[in-house]
């Protein structure tokens, strides 16, 4: 299973990208999706996530600036980003995990890269 995520590039301080991801029909309905992020010499963090029925949480690092949506009719997962900072730089990567029975399965695309310079 291959999610596949893009949307990312340069931007300027201030401003906005939307990062898209689309995932499998066989799990996008069931899965819960976040979106992950690495800055080089970090490690990676969570964040935003959206569960099957809606219920979002947020990074404390990106409140009130990025949202997370999801498509049921696209099978996609979206993150705006807005007011981007330098500091908002790294390979954005987005996850799935689904449940079967007690057991979780994660899912992940590729990674695109966002880089927020001047």
């Amino acid at each position: 299973v291959q999610l596949q995520a893009s949307g990312g590039g340069l931007v300027q301080p201030g401003g906005s990208l939307r990062l898209s991801c689309a995932v499998p029909g066989s799990i996008f309905s069931d899965s819960v999706m976040r979106w992950y992020r690495q800055a080089p010499g970090n490690q990676r963090e969570l964040v935003a996530g959206i569960t099957s029925g809606g219920y979002t949480n947020y990074a404390d690092s990106v409140q009130g600036r990025f949202t997370i949506s999801r498509d049921k009719a696209k099978n996609t997962v979206y993150l705006q980003m807005d007011s981007l900072k330098p500091e908002d730089t790294a390979v954005y990567y987005c996850n799935a995990a689904t449940i079967a029975s007690t057991t979780w399965t994660d899912y992940w695309g590729q990674g695109t890269l966002v880089t927020v310079s001047s």
